[in-house]
């Protein structure tokens, strides 16, 4: 299998969109920026969420107006990073590819989606009473922690990549 990725990243690297990425040199700080304003929002969107589940904060509005509120700019924000990944990877497919922090991040982002999307699903199915029961109640809080360690984790992996070894 890492033969087979690394090969992968051979040809890649020799394709004309990469050889263009890596031969501007602005490109890749441009797009790295980019890629860092997109974990900002979803850092903070879900940050506000979490804590609107959590019941620390804005308990005067409802979960439901919350989540309205924010999981638009978490799957914009998605939107930009996997853009930006592609681009990334594209420039330098080893760096990601062979890189098991790499790997580690993209699990602990498929994670991360699959408690958001199915929190997002539960708030959808009752707007109004949700987390008004004390099992919801509890839900919710479980859900806004492991959201929350997810999204770190993404971010300190995220930064880990630059300095793992690619083998």
């Amino acid at each position: 299998m890492l033969r087979s990725v690394a090969a992968f990243c051979s040809w890649l690297e020799l394709t004309a969109p990469s050889r263009m990425l890596q031969s501007i040199e602005w490109v890749v700080p441009a797009v790295q920026t980019l890629h860092i304003l997109g974990i900002a929002a979803i850092m903070g969107a879900t940050l506000f969420l979490n804590l609107r589940l959590l019941g620390v904060s804005g308990r005067d509005v409802s979960v439901a107006r919350v989540s309205a509120r924010f999981l638009p700019i978490v799957w914009g924000a998605l939107a930009v990073l996997l853009v930006t990944g592609l681009v990334m990877i594209a420039a330098e497919p080893a760096r990601a590819l062979l890189n098991a922090v790499f790997w580690l991040k993209m699990t602990l982002l498929v994670s991360a989606l699959a408690v958001t999307i199915v929190t997002a699903r539960a708030i959808r199915r009752a707007p109004d009473g949700w987390p008004a029961t004390s099992r919801r109640q509890w839900l919710a809080r479980a859900s806004a922690i492991v959201s929350t360690g997810l999204w770190v984790a993404i971010l300190c992996a995220g930064r880990w990549i630059a300095y793992a070894r690619v083998h």
